[in-house]
């Protein structure tokens, strides 16, 4: 099951975090949730439930260097 650890605000920014994510070793679904025509909205950044406690940490190691 896939396990929300993100909403980006932007299609920039999931797509770092995306990058990050599967340079670890990580899965990673992005889901589209609102989107206006500039890229800005909702992103839903998803991984496995199992490895959702990972991708947490790493997020927040790095959370300043994605926006």
């Amino acid at each position: 099951m896939w396990t929300v650890v993100y909403i980006a605000p932007t299609m920039s920014a999931a797509e770092k975090l995306r990058q990050l994510l599967t340079g670890e070793g990580l899965l990673v679904n992005l889901k589209t949730v609102e989107l206006d025509d500039e890229g800005r909205g909702s992103i839903e950044v998803q991984v496995p439930e199992g490895e959702a406690e990972e991708a947490h940490e790493i997020i927040t190691q790095h959370l300043g260097r994605i926006r």
